[in-house]
């Protein structure tokens, strides 16, 4: 006997992703943060995509970051652990007031955690890639210093040795 299946869509960041859940045969109907992040991690907008780009594999002057991060009821799109930073990538929908007031509430609490929270527009990330890049990398290098890489260093600074 098949189970039957209830599928529900939500809106995450501005596409509408459809989460199936298995009902009967021992199955919950909630999915647990963790699963929720999987889906989210596979089903990637474009604007996650560009950002990831950037930040994979230590990019950026040797920064971890997760995606699609659960944190308490919440998933973080990209955070950096050593920087408490949560970099949260905004479509259309976030521009509506009840989705502003829920966004107001979640970095109060992510707040409350030791979280700083960088939103950007996605639509800012092709038009503004530098600006966006210095910003990130200056909240980082506040939260979480890092020495600048060998080859940023002007010319007449003498190198570390050792």
């Amino acid at each position: 006997m098949r189970a039957s299946v209830l599928a529900i869509a939500f809106i995450h960041q501005d596409v509408t992703t459809r989460l199936v859940f298995p009902i009967g045969h021992g199955h919950s109907m909630r999915m647990s943060n963790t699963e929720v992040a999987r889906k989210l991690r596979r089903n990637r907008t474009w604007a996650e995509k560009l950002l990831w780009c950037w930040l994979r594999d230590r990019r950026f002057n040797g920064y971890k970051f997760r995606r699609q991060r659960p944190m308490g009821r919440y998933i973080l799109d990209f955070f950096c652990e050593e920087a408490r930073l949560n970099i949260e990538l905004d479509g259309g929908g976030h521009g509506v007031p009840e989705q502003r007031a829920q966004d107001a509430a979640r970095d109060a609490w992510l707040a409350t955690q030791g979280v700083k929270v960088l939103r950007v527009w996605n639509s800012r990330l092709r038009r503004e890639e530098q600006a966006i890049k210095d910003t990130v990398f200056r909240v980082l290098q506040e939260r979480a210093p890092h020495p600048l890489p060998e080859y940023t260093r002007s010319m007449g600074e003498p190198k570390k040795e050792g």
